[in-house]
């Protein structure tokens, strides 16, 4: 019997050039605002509340959602969805930041494809700004700290008999990894992996991964 293979990829700086959380902060935010995010760096606050509470400052903002659809994407990423379509490769989309911008980027492709998006939920008017929500606690990817946990998503896929190819960009990426069969990392995920001696591709855009898909 062919191997099953699952592609899980991290969105924000993975699939998005940057963190949406990165970009609306250095366009939007004051210093002041950005002392939820200090809090959770110094462990005082959990990841999911310190964003949640700065998403939620993002109110009184008409242009937001015209902000998000310009955010860059891998130009690669289209094309890899289709290809692990057409291989009946299903692809899981795993973020710690909220549905609402990831389906106004790439909700087209999500319903086009079905791939699987694994987030926070989050409701948003310019009112409110984004007011994200918890997954259930007796979710299987619910994750105390940022609210989903990759690496549930991952340990499922292998549970069902998948093997799994990871791309990731960042420190909460580590843990995914070291669960998966082949892993694509950049930036800070690519040092923590050769630390810990994770055998890793390094990877600038989807084009590695796309070759990858291609040969399995």
């Amino acid at each position: 019997m062919a191997e099953q293979w699952a592609l899980v990829s991290d969105f924000d700086g993975t699939v998005s050039a940057d963190d949406f959380f990165t970009l609306a902060a250095g366009r939007y935010f004051t210093d002041e605002m950005l002392e939820p995010w200090r809090e959770y760096l110094s462990g005082r606050k959990k990841h999911f509340d310190a964003l949640n509470e700065m998403f939620g400052r993002l109110r009184g903002l008409p242009d937001l959602p015209a902000f998000v659809k310009n955010i860059p994407l891998d130009s690669w990423f289209p094309e890899t969805v289709a290809l692990c379509h057409a291989k009946k490769i299903p692809v899981y989309i795993c973020s710690a930041g909220c549905d609402w911008y990831i389906n106004l980027l790439i909700g087209g492709l999500i319903g086009k494809y079905g791939v699987c998006l694994v987030t926070n939920h989050c409701d948003y008017s310019v009112e409110t700004g984004l007011v994200m929500k918890r997954l259930p606690e007796d979710h299987p990817c619910y994750d105390d700290n940022i609210g989903v946990s990759k690496a549930a998503v991952v340990k499922n896929l292998k549970e069902r008999g998948f093997r799994v190819v990871f791309a990731g960009d960042g420190p909460p990426d580590i843990l995914p990894a070291r669960e998966a069969d082949v892993v694509f990392a950049k930036k800070r995920l690519l040092d923590l992996c050769r630390r810990e001696n994770i055998k890793t591709e390094p990877f600038a855009d989807f084009r590695d991964v796309c070759r990858c898909i291609k040969e399995i």
